[in-house]
C-alpha cells in the first residue's frame, strides 16, 4: 500500500508558530524533506523530533522527485518541509506535490505559517480580493510584467530582497505612480517585525535612509477601476428607455 505526502509548514519566525499537528506529523513519517538540513535540524531539536532528514531543494528536486515517489509508492509516509512558510509557496515543492498527484499518492497539505496573509492582512488594503507575484524577475520579463501589474485592480502582493527593495520600490513608483499606496512588511513574527506604510514614493526613501534587513513583504494597493460611460439604447437618453 502506497504512503502519503504531508506537506508541513513551519514556522517563518517565531518557533511557537509551529501547529501540533505538525509537530505529530513530522514524529511519526518514515521521512522528512528539507529545504536545508542544517536549518531544519534546529527545528526539529527543539520540538524533539528525530526523523530522517533528507535535503531537497531547488537545485536537486529534478533529480530526487522520481526516488522520492517510488519510496512512497513503496510504502513510505514522506513530509515536505523548506526553511520557512509553507513549501510551494516561492519555495520547493510543486514539483514534487504534482508529480505525486498525477501518480494518484495521497497528498495532504496542512495549514500553517507563510509569511504573505499577515503581512496583507496587517497592511490595511482590502484583502477579500488580492494576487500573489512572489519574487519578480530579476532581468527578463521584470518590464513586461509590471507593464501588465499597473492596471490590476486587486491588492498585490510581492516577496523581495531586502538588497533589491529600494530598487524595487522605485520601479513601483515608476510603474504605479508615486503615490499608490503600499506596505512593506519585515521579520513577520519576529521580534523586530516592522510594517512601513504610506505612499511608495515615501516609503522608497524611508528605506534608502534605513537600511532594510530580514526576510521582506510588499503589498501595494491595486489600480482605481476605471470608470466606463454608460451606454444608452434608443430612447433612454430622454428617459423614454423602460
Amino acid at each position: 500500500m502506497a504512503g502519503r505526502l504531508y506537506i508541513v509548514p513551519t514556522p517563518v519566525g517565531n518557533l511557537g508558530d509551529m501547529t501540533f499537528r505538525a509537530v505529530e506529523v513530522l514524529k511519526a513519517v518514515d521521512l522528512i524533506l528539507a529545504e536545508d538540513t542544517r536549518t531544519s535540524s534546529v527545528l526539529l531539536h527543539h520540538y524533539d523530533i528525530k526523523g530522517r532528514l533528507q535535503s531537497h531543494h531547488k537545485f536537486n528536486e529534478h533529480q530526487t522527485v522520481q526516488l522520492v515517489k517510488e519510496r512512497i509508492l513503496g510504502g513510505l509516509d514522506v513530509a515536505l518541509i523548506s526553511d520557512a512558510g509553507t513549501p510551494g509557496i516561492s519555495d520547493p515543492g510543486f514539483l514534487l506535490a504534482r508529480t505525486c498527484a498525477e501518480e494518484g499518492i495521497e497528498v495532504q497539505t496542512l495549514p500553517g505559517a507563510t509569511a504573505c496573509i499577515p503581512a496583507l492582512v496587517s497592511s490595511g488594503l482590502p484583502c477579500d480580493r488580492f494576487v500573489f507575484e512572489g519574487f519578480l524577475p530579476q532581468k527578463k520579463g521584470r518590464q513586461t510584467l509590471l507593464e501588465s501589474l499597473a492596471g490590476e485592480t486587486r491588492t498585490m502582493v510581492f516577496y523581495e530582497s531586502p538588497y533589491r527593495l529600494v530598487r524595487t520600490l522605485e520601479q513601483f513608483a515608476g510603474y504605479f505612480g508615486p503615490d499608490r499606496f503600499c506596505s512593506v512588511a519585515r521579520e513577520i513574527s519576529k521580534v523586530h517585525e516592522e510594517h512601513r506604510r504610506g505612499a511608495l514614493s515615501e516609503v522608497a526613501v524611508w528605506f534608502r535612509e534605513h537600511e532594510p534587513k530580514g526576510e521582506i513583504v510588499i503589498i501595494v494597493a491595486g489600480a482605481a477601476p476605471v470608470k466606463t460611460k454608460k451606454k444608452y439604447g434608443r430612447g433612454e437618453e430622454n428617459g423614454q428607455g423602460r
